[in-house]
């Protein structure tokens, strides 16, 4: 059985695989079952319900250190599949299901660092995920958008502390959307106006991009280009999180939502969001004539 320091314990989502990439050795990859990473392969699969064996696999693999990265939805436990190993951990677990998002992170990572884990930030193992302060594209944003930007920081800290959102959109210096627990792209959909998210959200933000955004210029270039009508999103950690976890990201895809739903750009805190696959991110942008400002 091989082994290895590294263990990533993933959800789904790009993220994983762009830290994976970035070390010298390959880590051990599990997987909650039921949310694989893209283009990763999983090593282990597991159940919340089996917490306690994964624990002890992770220690017979050698390893040290782990990282969590990727979306998770939060997960059921259903009593009658709790292990034995497990077991010991119910009230720790329970306590975090039934908690906010940041508690439930908490929790979770204390069991791990009472295992004896040194948990590490994604960004820590690839720095380069993280942008350098500055304006990420050829458009610049206007000074409309730094006379706007405190009216952004106010609102991401007030959704952030009650455990909301780490997003919200501005336009005209008024908030016109914030994000829920659907995530980004979803809030940006429903700012389009261009997918009916009924009962499924996630299923439809996925069908409403489709096979249409395998080609940023012909989509920003074709008949269903965007009329611009202004703003910006702005996308922060929360105000005390964790930030070894839930850092939050952007990605190609969230430029095209945000060019469907008419945005001039997107701002960033520095140090504090993801971007993935950075040279596809600027490519949109430019196409889309929308900017990105790392602030």
């Amino acid at each position: 059985m091989p082994k290895t320091s590294l263990a990533l314990i993933v959800g789904r989502g790009g993220l994983p695989s762009a830290v994976a990439e970035a070390q010298v050795e390959a880590p051990l990859v599990c997987a909650l079952r039921g949310h694989d990473p893209e283009k990763l392969a999983v090593d282990i699969h597991f159940r919340i319900e089996h917490l306690g064996s994964m624990l002890d696999q992770l220690r017979t693999r050698g390893v040290t250190e782990v990282c969590f990265c990727g979306a998770i939805n939060r997960p059921d436990i259903d009593p009658t599949q709790i292990d034995a190993a497990t077991a010991p951990m119910v009230p720790v677990l329970a306590a975090a299901v039934a908690g906010g998002e940041d508690s439930a992170l908490r929790a979770v990572l204390g069991l791990f660092e009472k295992a004896g884990f040194a948990v590490r930030a994604a960004h820590d193992l690839a720095p380069d995920l993280l942008p350098m302060p500055g304006v990420h594209s050829v458009v610049q944003p206007g000074a409309d958008v730094a006379t706007a930007l405190p009216v952004a920081q106010a609102v991401s800290g007030a959704q952030g502390a009650a455990d909301l959102g780490q997003a919200c959109v501005v336009r005209n210096g008024r908030l016109i959307a914030r994000e829920d627990a659907r995530g980004t792209d979803a809030m940006l959909s429903d700012l389009a106006g261009s997918a009916d998210l009924g009962d499924d959200p996630f299923g439809a933000m996925l069908g409403l991009a489709g096979e249409a955004l395998d080609s940023a210029a012909d989509w920003l270039s074709g008949p269903d280009a965007p009329n611009r009508k202004g703003g910006f999103l702005f996308k922060a950690p929360k105000p005390g999180q964790d930030l070894r976890v839930d850092l939050p990201t952007i990605g190609p895809n969230t430029v095209r939502h945000a060019a469907r739903a008419g945005l001039d750009g997107i701002v960033i805190q520095a140090g504090g969001v993801m971007v993935l696959n950075p040279i596809e991110v600027r490519r949109t942008l430019d196409q889309a004539g929308m900017f990105l400002w790392v602030h």
